[in-house]
């Protein structure tokens, strides 16, 4: 059995070293608890202000950075979900997830597909690649970023490749709250999986988020749910199939009949 670990916190925009130390500190508890998986809130290490991290955040300090990250994974031996900016090769920043095991190395990464806002329009290009699977500890585990998770598409793709574990890095504002109790509930359970969703607390460059980081199960219950101050949440992934199977939405789709209605 897996034990989840979310850390829902308030980041300093552009210190990195406060961001990074507050990661370990969860990455430290989170362990000692006997969690294997610790997921940290969208672009948490370099704060959430897009505008500020296009305009002064040096793209070649984001080796470092993750280099940073995979030692914290590998110091404390827990693998660990952290979000970043990437510069591809064209030129373009993106928003990006990585999953490190516990030794480090990079087991997954995504690239943000759907953009909020026009802060995140202008400061960075959407992405196009479907959301990847990989195993981890016998759980088939993708990953999504914040918006994406409000699109039944971006969840069913990740599902339809097997995905039993969804990890949704997020920078959610107040006033949305429909988002964490209402979607990601959905998407749990209309796909069979279970959903872990972390934000951040607090407020960043005039940005107050929300916090309620959830993990719903793939019954579209609750397995753990944050107020909305700074918490490090835990919860038990349930066994695969244990719940959530009474409908078989995924045996039952009709693609073709889906396609010829020209959606």
């Amino acid at each position: 059995m897996v034990l989840l670990a979310l850390m829902q916190a308030n980041a300093v925009v552009l210190d990195i070293e406060a961001n990074c130390g507050a990661v370990d500190a969860a990455a430290a508890t989170a362990a000692a608890a006997g969690a294997q998986l610790l997921l940290t809130p969208e672009l948490f290490p370099v704060g959430y202000a897009p505008l500020r991290l296009r305009a002064e955040l040096d793209p070649a300090a984001l080796a470092t950075i993750r280099r940073a990250l995979a030692g914290i994974a590998r110091t404390n031996g827990i693998a660990l979900v952290y979000s970043l900016p990437a510069v591809t090769a064209a030129g373009e920043w993106q928003i990006t997830a990585t999953l490190v095991d516990e030794h480090g190395d990079e087991l997954l990464s995504y690239a943000k597909v759907h953009l909020f806002g026009p802060e995140e329009r202008q400061a960075f290009v959407p992405a196009v690649a479907s959301p990847g699977v990989v195993d981890f500890h016998g759980v088939r585990v993708s990953m999504v970023i914040c918006y994406d998770v409000e699109f039944p598409e971006s969840v069913r793709a990740a599902a339809l490749r097997g995905a039993e574990l969804l990890l949704v890095p997020t920078a959610l504002g107040e006033g949305f709250e429909a988002v964490p109790q209402v979607l990601v509930r959905a998407r749990a359970l209309e796909n069979h999986l279970t959903v872990a969703y972390a934000n951040h607390s607090g407020t960043e460059d005039g940005c107050d988020f929300l916090g309620g980081s959830v993990v719903a199960a793939p019954d579209g219950g609750l397995l753990a749910s944050a107020g909305p101050g700074t918490e490090l949440l835990f919860a038990e992934l349930p066994a695969p199939g244990a719940a959530g199977q009474d409908v078989a939405y995924l045996d039952d789709l009709r693609p073709e009949i889906y396609r010829s209605w020209g959606s």
